[in-house]
């Protein structure tokens, strides 16, 4: 089991595992410790369904403990959000009585995908192809490392060839800097036939995460400066790595997987353990209004719209595309490449399953031919 499976289930508290009402009473609970321990708070509030859950949850709190502090609320606005998202931040605002902070960055979306590149299938696999871009290695080392029987020699040879290469290194050759073989989101080789699909259909394309970074990473970095706690709505049952412990941050044995410090700050993750079913709920049960992207348009979820890092960004746009075809215009011209790509390697790879399966069902049927023959002679 890997340290960050083990680090989940170690710190599983009691309340991850009761039913929907206990395990909100136990999250209020929660929240008001945290408050009174580090009353100078910021909340990231997105517009989406786990936000509204949990700004309900923490205003509901306060409001049955008026002692406790006011919470600073922010929304980032990347530039390219439905109009449905920026309607229900403000009438959510007037709803509890509050202000949303709405902050933009300095480097819109736009401007960030011209200058670095856009996404492609996840932010850890596109800064994977960035650093290969960037650094102009040869996609050839990937056979050369996996042919070499002395992985730690090649791997340090290939270093020596391509210097600050590190990282496209061992994306390409799916290892660690010392030459151990991995597979990992930072490597190639979580991609089923992408190495291959990249010989035959190299990118024309600048790939990069950065829009990310420079759109909300940074944005919301300056935003949290001087506050005690972060406080965001992030859940297990999403997955990916921002549901994972956060390497050196668990260093300190008083963190767990809900509440951790990062550099001089705490984050606060409330709903890390409220599951759909839990959310559903608490929903029905407090009267809670998700924004029309999900109430009318019929989205499962929103955050950046369009954003090609979603497997369902085109099916989502096209839901869209009735109420705000303005927005949809929008990201087909800033991402569109990336869906264009994305369903080439789609049918791609659907191609070569295909065929390996039909290779395999050849082969074991004339393994079957070959025993049966064999067989014959033998009478």
């Amino acid at each position: 089991m890997s340290e960050n499976v083990s680090k989940t289930h170690a710190d599983r508290p009691a309340y991850a595992d009761f039913d929907a009402p206990a395990k909100f009473e136990a999250i209020k609970s929660i929240i008001a410790k945290r408050l009174r321990e580090h009353p100078k708070a910021i909340c990231s509030y997105s517009g989406g369904s786990d936000s509204d859950i949990l700004i309900d949850l923490i205003e509901r709190t306060r409001e049955t403990m008026p002692f406790l502090p006011p919470v600073k609320y922010v929304f980032f606005d990347t530039g390219l959000e439905m109009r449905a998202t920026r309607e229900h931040v403000r009438a959510t605002a007037k709803k509890y009585g509050v202000e949303i902070e709405e902050v933009r960055p300095k480097i819109g979306i736009v401007q960030a995908a011209r200058k670095c590149g856009i996404p492609f299938l996840s932010k850890a696999f596109s800064q994977g192809l960035c650093d290969w871009q960037i650094k102009g290695v040869p996609l050839s080392i990937a056979e050369e490392f996996e042919k070499a029987d002395d992985k730690s020699a090649k791997r340090a040879e290939l270093a020596e060839r391509y210097p600050r290469s590190s990282k496209a290194i061992n994306f390409l050759c799916s290892c660690s800097s010392k030459g151990k073989p991995l597979c990992t989101q930072l490597t190639i080789n979580s991609e089923q036939f992408m190495l291959d699909f990249l010989k035959e259909n190299p990118p024309d394309f600048k790939i990069s995460k950065m829009c990310c970074d420079y759109c909300k990473k940074q944005v919301a970095h300056q935003a949290q400066k001087g506050y005690e706690i972060i406080i965001t709505g992030e859940r297990l049952s999403e997955g990916g790595l921002r549901t994972a412990p956060r390497g050196a941050d668990f260093a300190n044995s008083d963190n767990t997987m809900c509440f951790y410090t990062y550099g001089d700050q705490y984050r606060f993750r409330p709903l890390f353990y409220v599951t759909d079913k839990d959310k559903e709920w608490y929903k029905e049960r407090y009267g809670i209004k998700y924004s029309d992207a999900y109430e009318v348009y019929g989205l499962k979820r929103t955050g950046c719209c369009g954003c090609p890092i979603s497997c369902k960004a085109v099916e989502d746009l096209e839901k869209i595309r009735p109420y705000e075809p303005n927005v949809v215009k929008a990201a087909y011209a800033i991402f569109g490449i990336s869906y264009e790509y994305r369903q080439k390697y789609n049918e791609y790879k659907a191609r070569r399953r295909k065929e390996e399966k039909s290779l395999y069902q050849y082969t074991l049927f004339d393994l079957i031919g070959q025993e049966e023959r064999k067989n014959e002679r033998k009478f």
